[in-house]
């Protein structure tokens, strides 16, 4: 008789244990309360901007800088805003800008990618091409413009050629280092599955090397929207269209302190919205691919 509940404890105990570890590899597909999600998420960059602008404000209302030429307060910023919205010229400014910088980052990752994965996979051509890579990497994006107008001109071609400049570096040297710390395990394991060449570059070593990957592409994005405002703003030109550079160097041309500040605060909100809606997408969903994000 105690045998038999000595028995029944125990599988009751190893049933409890499958239970409790079954719970813990479960991965929770519930999503947080809407109001949880406002707390965390939505309120703390709200409350940030509210705080900037009650700093502003207070610099102008109490005279701190009494001076609107070189500090415009908050309404004055948005009554710019507000006119280039009545207008109709608000969006051609934003649209000008950001389609020449996704279509140069689209041309960047075509390059960069191939070129990172070469790099990263013959030993000759690293030797060769890193340190140049890293060096263009740290190598400011003005410094390209310039050159860039003396080869092609005051054209769209040149715009593109400064982001590609900007841009190619930092994906390429993002996909090195997500390579680098592919595990060696993972590349034999396919190898013996028979994964090797181009085969097993793409379905071991690209999906390994995502995180690293998706970093670079983080930051040659951030090189491409920098190359593109300083070519903008040094490249200024009547038939190119303006852009949100051209319109921060017409405020600066002008003396115009407002304009000077609706062209940075466009530049910022563009910058925010592109890493919020494609970026910060991708990273989650490659942290989630591999466990080590459970949640939303």
């Amino acid at each position: 008789m105690a045998s038999t509940e000595t028995t029944t404890k125990d599988g009751g105990d190893l049933a409890g244990l499958e239970a409790g570890l079954d719970a813990l590899e479960t991965v929770q597909r519930s999503r947080k309360p809407w109001r949880r999600t406002f707390v965390e998420k939505i309120l703390p960059p709200v409350l940030a901007v509210a705080l900037v602008l009650t700093v502003w404000q207070a610099l102008v209302s109490f005279r701190i800088v009494d001076d609107p030429t070189k500090l415009p307060s908050p309404g004055a910023v948005w009554g710019v805003l507000r006119q280039a919205w009545l207008e109709g010229e608000l969006l051609g400014y934003i649209w000008t800008s950001v389609s020449r910088g996704l279509l140069g980052f689209f041309f960047a990752l075509l390059i960069g990618t191939p070129l990172g994965l070469l790099v990263a996979r013959v030993r000759f051509v690293r030797a060769a091409l890193g340190p140049i890579l890293s060096g263009l990497q740290s190598l400011p994006s003005v410094a390209w413009v310039p050159p860039a107008v003396i080869w092609l001109g005051l054209n769209n071609q040149m715009m593109y050629a400064v982001i590609l400049l900007g841009a190619v570096p930092s994906i390429a040297n993002g996909l090195v280092s997500g390579v680098d710390q592919v595990s060696p395990l993972f590349v034999r394991a396919g190898r013996t599955l028979g994964a090797t060449g181009l085969k097993g570059t793409w379905h071991i070593v690209l999906p390994a090397a995502l995180p690293g990957y998706v970093a670079g592409l983080k930051q040659g994005w951030a090189f491409s929207w920098r190359s593109l405002m300083a070519a903008e703003i040094i490249a200024s030109f009547p038939d190119l269209g303006i852009g949100l550079g051209q319109l921060l160097e017409n405020g600066r041309n002008a003396s115009d302190m407002a304009m000077v500040f609706e062209a940075i605060l466009l530049i910022l909100t563009v910058g925010v919205a592109i890493d919020l809606l494609i970026f910060s997408p991708l990273e989650r969903w490659v942290l989630r691919s591999r466990g080590l994000l459970t949640k939303d």
